[in-house]
């Protein structure tokens, strides 16, 4: 998931924090970044992933190099299949956390009735902003890069990157829950931005 002017923490009094313009040097790493991440209309994107039942180096590999791109690339969020794995793996990481998180395997367990729209943007889809409605509280049952189980309870941003990433598992989009109109035109502006 980009946080390329979406709601970003801290939302102060209902007003959206925007992403500051990013100096030359920021904006080389996160083009190379992105380079590296798989874009709208790649297979792969539309794949459901297979479960991961080896915990091994090569996965604390793959779980670093994620960590990397979605670093580079100013993101909060990234799922394996975004970068060309299918796997049941993603990352996030929400301030103030100060590391990333892996869930691998994740299941949802429980969402609320509450729910929320938001605007929300996505790696894989440079540009696009949409509004997403998605509940604000959720239960998520994983495993760590390590094989440990973990439960996360999350709300707000949390909440919303972990359902962004894990429908990335499920070969779903940010299009996929938006309105026919922002889905119509967001299509629109990723074919001339591919033309141009």
């Amino acid at each position: 998931m980009s946080n390329e002017q979406t709601v970003t923490e801290p939302e102060i009094e209902g007003e959206i924090q925007r992403e500051p313009q990013l100096d030359p040097e920021v904006e080389a790493r996160r083009a190379a970044a992105l380079a590296r991440v798989r874009k709208f209309g790649d297979p792969a994107l539309r794949t459901r992933a297979r479960q991961v039942d080896r915990f091994d180096d090569a996965l604390l590999h793959e779980v670093d190099r994620m960590g990397e791109i979605m670093d580079g690339a100013l993101g909060v969020g990234l799922a394996a299949p975004q970068v060309g794995v299918l796997h049941r793996l993603l990352i996030y990481r929400v301030p103030p956390a100060l590391e990333p998180a892996a869930l691998v395997n994740p299941e949802i367990e429980w969402t609320s009735r509450d729910k929320e729209i938001a605007e929300e943007g996505c790696l894989s889809l440079p540009g696009v902003l949409v509004d997403v409605e998605r509940p604000i509280y959720l239960r998520v049952r994983a495993v760590d890069e390590a094989g440990k189980r973990v439960l996360i309870e999350a709300s707000g941003l949390e909440a919303r990157v972990i359902q962004h990433e894990i429908d990335h598992l499920d070969g779903v989009l940010i299009l996929d829950r938006t309105s026919r109109e922002q889905r119509k035109a967001a299509v629109r502006a990723l074919r001339e931005a591919e033309a141009a």
